[in-house]
């Protein structure tokens, strides 16, 4: 707390990087806007740059160790057919628990699948950003309208967000597949 956003960045680059701490980025992120309000975004551009950095080491490592495991892994028609589906879709689950707030998801197993499968780093990067910015801009906005009532307000809207959540989800996969099938459909004859 003492540190403000310095401290949130770090936070968020040791969460993001390996070293689970369940919900506290959030949590001081809403408490950092709480309590002073002049250094709400502050903290969330913290969590956002730390978040990113964090989860891009754990993807560069799950490449550089993780290919030849799951190269082996992935030879059968099962397996290849597993890595096909997470290489369309895959970032799907690296950005929905990436943008809902406080629903301890497991995002980590989705950055390392992704490093590993070989989805291309700025790609990556950028499905991480665009979920973290509204993620932690809007704990920050929350924390400065609703101060120290935050988290118990999350709390109580816990299953508007897992619907939000999974909503997301079913539109985003919808999405993609329009798109794939509009790619193909102009190849085809």
């Amino acid at each position: 707390m003492s540190w403000g956003p310095w401290g949130v960045l770090l936070l968020a680059i040791a969460d993001s990087g390996g070293i689970p701490i369940v919900g506290g980025v959030d949590a001081l992120v809403v408490t950092l806007a709480a309590l002073d309000h002049s250094h709400a975004y502050w903290a969330a551009a913290g969590a956002i740059a730390g978040s990113v950095s964090g989860s891009l080491f754990l993807f560069f490592i799950a490449r550089k160790g993780g290919e030849a495991y799951l190269h082996h892994h992935t030879l059968s028609s099962r397996g290849q057919h597993l890595r096909a589906w997470f290489l369309e879709y895959g970032l799907l689950t690296v950005f929905v628990p990436a943008f809902v707030p406080v629903i301890p998801m497991p995002v980590k197993i989705f950055i390392l699948s992704a490093g590993a499968l070989g989805v291309r780093p700025v790609t990556f990067t950028i499905v991480l950003t665009a979920a973290r910015i509204p993620r932690y801009v809007f704990l920050a906005w929350l924390g400065t309208r609703l101060g120290k009532e935050t988290l118990p307000y999350l709390r109580h809207h816990i299953w508007e967000l897992i619907l939000l959540a999974s909503v997301l989800f079913v539109i985003l996969y919808f999405g993609i597949t329009w798109l794939h099938n509009r790619r193909i459909r102009p190849l085809l004859p």
